[in-house]
């Protein structure tokens, strides 16, 4: 980064709000001294708070507020009476042009409809869609929709293909990334018609994007692509059942070098290696799903998360505005619009 960067926070979101915001942003502090902070919350809570980290002295605004979105408010409530929360506040600091991005780690479906309601959608977008970066055996890859959309049309699926690659050029930092449809089958034949007129648009598209193809649910972990595109319903799913896999995992370890004494005694000479293994798939190193398709930057960290997790979400979002991600998204869209409309010209061949 070679310019200054404001990130607005949150400060009242998520389950161990406001400690683990704080404490996040000063982590970020360190990776990034240009970052500033605004900190949207109870002035009286965060101010201790930020005086006791020495990295955010002189780079901290607290602005204000004790209206705070709850994890059981509905969006819509949230929406209609939420407009000075701290929430609320923070995203209209990336729509005004004061922030950059905006990090929050509350309530989901409450940022979801203030966001989409304060940044708008970008022009060429249907619906905004949620990504995030999860492991694989080759890295890294990301996965989107993972919860905003349950059902798609070809449209929506090509969309998000494009918001995707953007993502994975500008955060993941690959040159060339290669994107797969989520199916039941890699053969041409398989799936339902919205997939299969979604891959035939994507393989005739002149954007620079390389598609692949159909990719299975084993090619997630195993890093087949470096983009994942599905549904909104198949890809929460598909996340959620690896996350249960990965605790599964830990739990049957945990069990096994507890069994006995000689277990505990091969856990001391394998601690090294299980250590670094527990890093590849520390969650928290992957915190940071991104609202996509939107005019400005919002990053959901998870509620649960602890400071490291909500200082790896602010690092997503700063990430995206040092790499001019709108800017980019907002061309791709512009290169989308003006190709030649090709749906119709598929539906034949796909429904046949």
């Amino acid at each position: 980064m070679n310019k200054s960067l404001v990130i607005s926070l949150d400060g009242m979101g998520g389950d161990n709000a406001p400690d683990i915001v704080v404490k996040g942003a000063a982590l970020a502090r360190e990776r990034l001294p240009q970052a500033s902070f605004l900190l949207y919350g109870d002035q009286k809570r965060l101010k201790p708070l930020v005086d006791a980290q020495p990295h955010l002295k002189g780079c901290v605004d607290i602005r204000h507020t004790d209206q705070v979105v709850a994890n059981t408010d509905k969006p819509s409530v949230a929406l209609r009476k939420g407009k000075q929360s701290s929430m609320r506040l923070a995203i209209d600091a990336v729509r005004n042009g004061e922030a950059s991005g905006v990090v929050s780690a509350g309530n989901t479906g409450a940022l979801m409809a203030m966001a989409m309601f304060g940044l708008r959608t970008l022009a060429g977008v249907d619906r905004p869609a949620i990504t995030s970066i999860i492991p694989t055996l080759r890295g890294a890859s990301c996965m989107l929709d993972l919860g905003a959309n349950v059902e798609c049309d070809a449209d929506n699926l090509v969309q998000f293909a494009v918001m995707g690659e953007v993502f994975a050029r500008t955060v993941m930092g690959l040159n060339q990334p290669t994107i797969g449809l989520l199916n039941v089958g890699v053969e041409e034949l398989k799936g339902k018609d919205e997939v299969k007129l979604a891959a035939a648009m994507l393989r005739d598209t002149n954007l620079p994007i390389e598609f692949k193809g159909f990719v299975e649910g084993d090619d997630i972990a195993k890093g087949t692509v470096n983009v994942i595109v599905t549904d909104g319903y198949t890809g929460n799913i598909a996340l959620k059942t690896a996350e249960g896999t990965s605790k599964l995992v830990s739990g049957y370890l945990r069990e096994a070098f507890s069994s006995s004494l000689i277990s505990k005694i091969g856990y001391l000479f394998a601690k090294r290696s299980i250590d670094k293994m527990r890093l590849r798939v520390d969650p928290r190193q992957y915190n940071g799903a991104v609202f996509l398709g939107l005019n400005g930057i919002c990053v959901k960290s998870h509620g649960g998360t602890d400071e490291v997790g909500f200082a790896n979400a602010i690092g997503v979002a700063a990430d995206m505005a040092s790499n001019d991600f709108i800017s980019k998204m907002r061309d791709d869209f512009e290169s989308l619009k003006s190709e030649t409309p090709f749906e119709q010209e598929h539906e034949k061949t796909v429904s046949n």
